[in-house]
């Protein structure tokens, strides 16, 4: 059975981004279904799979990273609105992948991603 994973990578302190709330969503014609909900450990991963065993299937899904609750908690100065609050991301899996690996790289300003392994 297939899996999904993410990593955090705080660019704007050059650490992990550590104890930030990750929810998984599949999206299902014009709406989305909360299917799990996770925080980040020491190192910016999760301790367990985002998805995986008979949920893990074909389809396209959104993970939603709560940047901007984690920056506050580090006594960042964020102007409110945040420019990036929660960052989401939305691709797809192909069920017939083993394994999906999804990290971010964040700051308060900008984010990127990519298919990680």
């Amino acid at each position: 059975m297939g899996r999904l994973t993410t990593h955090v990578l705080d660019a704007a302190h050059g650490c992990p981004g550590s104890n930030i709330k990750v929810e998984l969503y599949r999206v299902e014609g014009s709406s989305v279904v909360l299917i799990n909900t996770l925080h980040t450990n020491d190192d910016g991963r999760c301790d367990a799979p985002v998805l995986q065993g008979e949920d893990y299937a074909s389809g396209v899904y959104q993970l939603h990273f709560h940047a901007g609750d984690y920056y506050r908690a580090r006594g960042v100065q964020l102007p409110e609105p945040a420019f990036l609050d929660v960052v989401v991301l939305r691709f797809g899996i192909d069920a017939g992948q083993d394994h999906y690996h999804v990290p971010l790289l964040i700051s308060p300003y900008s984010y990127s991603t990519y298919r990680g392994s």
